[in-house]
């Protein structure tokens, strides 16, 4: 599933891998069908030096909210075997960034074991069944998440909520500019049958690109996936906006 090949299409995002070594975290972004290099944070000092590890903490942290705004937030955490650097990453989240682990909206994270500092420890470790079974796992748990949030919104029947269904309404309500007072788009979803049936592919990636672009998260999610069966119920896609 996660090989890398030239040429081939990347798919769309599942998840971010964050390998975290002894000088540096290297931060990967899972698609569907490859793993690609995000970007290099690096550990100036050592696991010893609290300040360097708070601050190396904060680095990964910053690296990682650009994906979050995308919709993405299933995030896996490897090091190599006996070491603490998943245990210390996660304590640091869990004192300072509590809002990336707690609400309806947060973060799923999950520990893999073995390194993932370089393209060939990733290549080897997205081969193992155990991977892929966290990945699942995580973004199952990710999604349900989103699910959640959107049952809340179905059950709101005040004028605040609305759910749109329909590509043409989706696409009326992220192309043209709300005017103040007005719900705003806030998360487009949608299962990946939905998108690999549709007849107008180019339309909905071009859709989802300007979406990412204003700020709208987009979350594709696998259909047979319980979050995936229930947005099938829904038509397949849904947007969900919130009121500013």
């Amino acid at each position: 599933m996660l090989k890398q090949r030239k040429g081939y299409r990347r798919g769309y995002p599942v998840a971010m891998l964050v390998g975290l070594e002894d000088d540096r975290a290297v931060l990967w972004k899972v698609f569907s069908n490859v793993v690609k290099p995000e970007k290099t944070v690096w550990l100036d000092g050592t696991w010893n030096d609290l300040k360097a590890v708070y601050n190396f903490c904060e680095s990964i942290v910053n690296a990682l909210r650009p994906t979050l705004k995308e919709g993405v937030r299933s995030i896996i955490l490897a090091s190599p075997t006996r070491t603490d650097y998943v245990r210390r990453f996660t304590n640091h989240i869990n004192g300072h960034h509590s809002w990336l682990v707690q609400g309806s909206n947060k973060a799923t994270f999950s520990e893999a074991t073995g390194p993932a500092g370089t393209l060939s420890e990733v290549a080897a470790l997205t081969k193992t069944p155990v991977f892929r079974r966290l990945v699942s796992e995580t973004t199952s748990e990710e999604t349900e998440n989103l699910v959640e949030i959107l049952e809340k919104r179905l059950n709101a029947a005040n004028q605040d909520t609305v759910i749109l269904y329909s590509l043409k309404e989706i696409e009326d309500l992220i192309l043209t500019p709300q005017k103040p007072g007005k719900p705003k788009p806030e998360y487009v979803m949608l299962t990946d049958k939905y998108l690999s049936n549709s007849r107008e592919k180019n339309r909905m990636h071009r859709l989802l690109q300007i979406a990412a672009n204003r700020n709208v998260k987009t979350r594709i999610v696998e259909s047979e996936s319980p979050s995936g069966l229930r947005l099938t119920q829904l038509g397949g896609m849904v947007c969900f906006t919130k009121l500013e």
